[in-house]
């Protein structure tokens, strides 16, 4: 008897529906699994064969064979051993083959018949609700995440023997899908911008690229707070809406096999001695890096020269298409990289050139050198580049203490301003995922009206600083943001001064 068993796998950002085949026939005892499969699904012979006996239920003493279709796909991960399980059971006359019709299944078997989570439960639910199923036994604890996704029925079970009873009817389990709305709950933060002493030019320019989802460069000396700036932004972003939600959790899933629903932005800062494939993605499994697991949220990077320059380049594709190609010779998938870049780095290596109270002690050549690992295109594509001063000390205790509610007052007017930019410019752009940052040249000419004198400022500052066509559009889309921020409807002089502020030479 041959038996079908239908499952979901992610492939990438996406998935694919898998075709599980059983055939059972005499012959001495044997199990083969064929269709492209890794060590990881072979493995799943000894899982199954140990999980179905431990739950009571007759393993056949036969020649098992399992076929993964399509065959030509490349197959890995633990997606299939439930599946595997199921087929068996059909094909020996143990379960009915209306049972499984028009169901996903999927879980990892423990040898005891148990069942432990999979990673990319959204990815399989989604590829499973596209191709017409709406019935989906999955493990206890991706249930969490599944409610993310409407329009679908969703049973969880512990243990092969659980599921089994579920499908004869014996045991009544509820439908545990119930579609979860968004909490808005403020992000819990540690840092507010009112807790950093001085630093007002510094906090305008952080407001102005969290607005406009503009990249960030902080240059300054040791303890000049730029670490606390870059900490201090994740808590003046806009909530994450539901879509939003969906997104960042479907990647936490994906590269850390997490089971809970993410409902804050992410905050990723990865240490400079991290590999290039930690960073944009990549590995056997071509799991997403550190880039996507940024999306729609900050990437920090600390000491921004100490990076491999190898490492540095290859955030240049992602900082302008805000997604991730990654190939192999069998494979390839895009994961979304849609990430705000704030970095921080000192002026030389020793980090007191220009330091008025200590002395730069490094050389020419060093500082050359030090500098060198930024290179020219990848500093075209960061909007905004300032200079962090030492904050005086006599300004560190002047400011009156301010107690939990009045902190918590002033974040929420500076947030709220910053969400404000944030809604006109989805109201101007028509898209509620279009920022200033976003915006192509053409997009520009079309939709952001400069005033006449704004017009001239721009083009004398292009002259005299020898702008490259994108550093001159980037200018424009500073300014943009700066007048959103100014709730003005065209982008005025001053405004184009103020980005012109914002784009010190490293």
């Amino acid at each position: 008897m041959i038996s079908k068993v239908f499952t979901s796998i992610p492939l990438g950002f996406d998935g694919c529906i898998i075709e599980v085949e059983c055939a059972i026939t005499q012959g001495l005892p044997r199990f083969d699994i064929v269709g492209m499969a890794d060590k990881t699904v072979s493995e799943a012979r000894q899982r199954v064969r140990s999980a179905i006996k431990n739950a009571g239920l007759k393993w056949p003493d036969s020649h098992i064979t399992i076929n993964l279709a399509p065959a030509e796909l490349a197959k890995g991960g633990i997606f299939f051993d439930v599946p595997i399980a199921i087929a068996i059971l059909i094909a020996s006359g143990q379960l009915l083959a209306a049972d499984a019709r028009g169901r996903i299944f999927t879980g990892e078997l423990a040898l005891d018949g148990s069942v432990r989570p999979v990673r990319g439960i959204i990815n399989i639910l989604e590829t499973g609700k596209t191709s017409g199923y709406r019935e989906f036994f999955i493990p206890e604890d991706n249930l969490a995440q599944s409610t993310l996704i409407d329009g679908i029925s969703v049973f969880g079970f512990s243990s092969l023997m659980g599921l089994i009873l579920i499908l004869k009817g014996q045991k009544v389990v509820e439908n545990n899908h119930k579609h979860v709305v968004k909490n808005n709950k403020t992000v819990v933060n540690d840092i507010f911008l009112c807790d950093i002493r001085g630093q007002n030019f510094a906090k305008k320019a952080l407001m102005v690229a969290i607005a406009g989802r503009h990249n960030l460069i902080l240059s300054g000396p040791p303890g000049a707070g730029k670490t606390m700036l870059a900490r201090a932004a994740i808590g003046l972003m806009p909530e994450l809406s539901d879509e939003e939600i969906i997104e960042i959790t479907k990647i936490y899933s994906l590269a850390e096999n997490s089971t809970e629903i993410i409902r804050s932005r992410p905050f990723r800062s990865p240490h400079h001695t991290s590999t290039i494939i930690s960073l944009i993605g990549g590995g056997n499994n071509l799991v997403p890096g550190e880039i996507s697991l940024a999306h729609l949220g900050v990437l920090y990077l600390d000491e921004l020269p100490e990076y491999p320059r190898a490492m540095l380049e290859s955030l240049r594709q992602p900082l302008e298409d805000k997604k991730i190609s990654i190939s192999r010779a069998n494979a390839r998938y895009t994961y979304p990289a849609d990430f705000m870049l704030l970095a921080t780095m000192n002026p030389c290596p020793c980090g007191y050139l220009g330091d008025k109270t200590h002395e730069c002690k490094c050389k020419n050549f060093e500082i050359q050198r030090y500098k060198s690992k930024l290179s020219g295109p990848l500093l075209d594509r960061i909007d905004l580049r300032i200079n962090v001063e030492r904050t005086n000390s006599k300004d560190l205790c002047t400011n009156v203490l301010l107690t939990d509610d009045e902190r918590l007052e002033q974040q929420s007017v500076v947030k709220n301003n910053i969400t404000d930019a944030i809604t006109r410019q989805h109201s101007r752009y028509h898209d509620t995922t279009t920022y200033n940052a976003n915006l192509s040249s053409s997009q520009i000419v079309r939709l952001i009206e400069l005033a006449p004198s704004a017009k001239a400022t721009l083009d004398q500052a292009s002259e005299r600083l020898n702008l490259s066509a994108r550093s001159y559009f980037k200018l424009i889309k500073v300014a943009r943001t700066i007048a959103d921020l100014d709730k003005s409807g065209i982008v005025k002089s001053t405004h184009i001064l103020e980005a012109l502020a914002y784009r010190m030479i490293l």
